[in-house]
């Protein structure tokens, strides 16, 4: 009796561990940006977060968190490097305060479209400035995505570099980002993401810029008369994941981080191109003035206003970026 009764202890107990090993495997990580819901690096990250789930047979519950709710993009790059958050989406220019190479996709007017940006993303330049960068922070980049061309927007009308003279423009607090504003006499002013809609609002900047998509997005057309097309930076995001979570992923783990999150990248990117092409029309429509420019002319002025080389950036890797085909 006593021996049956052992036995049926034991795999009364086998049986109650392998319910919870799952459970206990299961890995919980945050996924933070600072977009909005209604956009597709949220929608996309989303997707990412369960197909991950899927594949890893539930090992790993990713929970997205949009719209700057764990902070300003800042906060968390500093927390990817902290450990507080796990897998974020930035811009790569916030990468280049720590290794300041990667950020020369961010010097004005670089790349000729959206293809010559998603050709640099799988080059061997790109490569070579992510090693550099994880080499720095631990960090691993993962996945590219496309974020649209910069346009600007004001209520003071402006059609050439000369006329921005004196107008308060919220950038990003990145070198780059101020290279338009400082070229052409304007008053670059820093402001976090979060707080742009009402800075336009209440008079603090009279102007910004972002990608059509963004402007949509963040409603920013809502308190801005003009929309001027200076596509001055055709921008991007990085989809990164911090070193405390990558240097314990198994390699097929590592794969489907991987593949996953280039997939999600790919299908977001889609969305952005396809919506840009339809915005300027919608605006429009709705009663902005939106603005064609000679770019040409605001890149001359940049380039010979704002040296590359101030800002951190390798001449050699941007003469390599030109080259790419």
């Amino acid at each position: 009796m006593n021996k049956r009764l052992t036995l049926k202890l034991i795999a009364a107990c086998a049986l109650a561990a392998a319910a919870a090993a799952p459970a206990m495997a299961q890995t919980k990580l945050k996924w933070a940006h600072v977009y909005e819901t209604s956009e597709p690096y949220h929608k996309w990250s989303v997707w990412a977060a369960d197909e991950i789930k899927k594949r890893t047979s539930n090992r790993y519950e990713i929970q997205v968190f949009p719209a700057s709710t764990l902070g300003k993009e800042s906060d968390i790059n500093q927390g990817l490097q902290l450990g507080t958050v796990d897998i974020i989406i930035s811009g790569a220019s916030f990468a280049a305060r720590s290794f300041p190479r990667i950020g020369v996709g961010y010097y004005p007017y670089t790349f000729r479209d959206a293809d010559h940006l998603l050709k640099y993303a799988r080059s061997d330049v790109f490569k070579e400035l992510a090693d550099g960068y994880k080499a720095k922070t631990g960090i691993q980049t993962v996945s590219v995505t496309y974020y649209g061309a910069r346009h600007s927007t004001s209520n003071k009308l402006f059609k050439n570099c000369d006329e921005m003279k004196g107008v308060k423009m919220r950038v990003p607090d990145v070198p780059a980002y101020m290279a338009l504003p400082r070229a052409c006499g304007a008053n670059p002013t820093p402001i976090a993401f979060a707080e742009v809609y009402l800075a336009l609002q209440n008079g603090t900047v009279d102007a910004q810029e972002n990608p059509l998509p963004t402007i949509e997005a963040k409603k920013f057309y809502e308190v801005q008369k003009n929309i001027i097309l200076t596509g001055h930076i055709l921008d991007s995001l990085v989809t990164q994941v911090g070193p405390h979570v990558w240097n314990k992923l198994s390699d097929a783990d590592k794969k489907i981080f991987t593949d996953v999150m280039q997939e999600a990248a790919t299908n977001a990117t889609n969305d952005i191109k396809k919506r840009e092409t339809e915005l300027v029309t919608e605006f429009r429509k709705k009663g902005i003035n939106v603005v064609e420019v000679d770019r040409n002319a605001f890149r001359d002025r940049i380039v010979k206003a704002v040296d590359m080389s101030t800002m951190g950036y390798d001449k050699k890797d941007w003469d390599r970026i030109q080259a790419i085909k």
